[in-house]
């Protein structure tokens, strides 16, 4: 059964791909959750206008960003965190807990996908995150101090 995927599935596709899925997987998974629908023309056409609005949103907010990337340069994002003695985090920071620190020291909103982290952070310590948006890149400070 041909599908149009409505979100990214782990381990079946991207957000807005037509994949070729078995039915039973498609119509009691994919379907009933909302991650798929199936892929009629009328469908095809339709989310290829939303990916095409989602694209150009996407690049509004990235030429917004790109502008504001210096009230971000030098900025300092703290965390305290549970830690064992030897400085390894029980959780790790992921580039979304970053994101919104970050949103709520400058007030941009910055989207995960443009925090260049390799892997999220579980360490103790001071950590430099960069923020790429397009040709431009701007680093800031996580500091992550551990719970007393």
């Amino acid at each position: 059964m041909k599908i149009i995927l409505l979100k990214t599935v782990p381990k079946v596709g991207q957000k807005y791909e037509v994949k070729d899925i078995s039915d039973g997987h498609a119509l009691n998974f994919l379907i009933p959750k909302k991650l798929a629908e199936v892929a009629t023309p009328s469908a095809i056409k339709r989310i290829g206008l939303l990916q095409a609005k989602d694209m150009q949103e996407k690049n509004i907010h990235a030429d917004l960003l790109a502008k504001n990337l210096e009230d971000i340069k030098g900025a300092r994002v703290e965390f305290t965190e549970k830690a064992s003695d030897k400085g390894h985090l029980f959780s790790s920071i992921h580039k979304e807990r970053i994101v919104e620190a970050l949103k709520a020291q400058t007030r941009l909103d910055i989207n995960a996908d443009f925090i260049d982290l390799a892997k999220p952070i579980k360490e103790v310590g001071e950590h430099k995150v960069t923020v790429k948006v397009g040709d431009k890149s701007v680093e800031f400070l996580v500091v992550v101090n551990s719970v007393k």
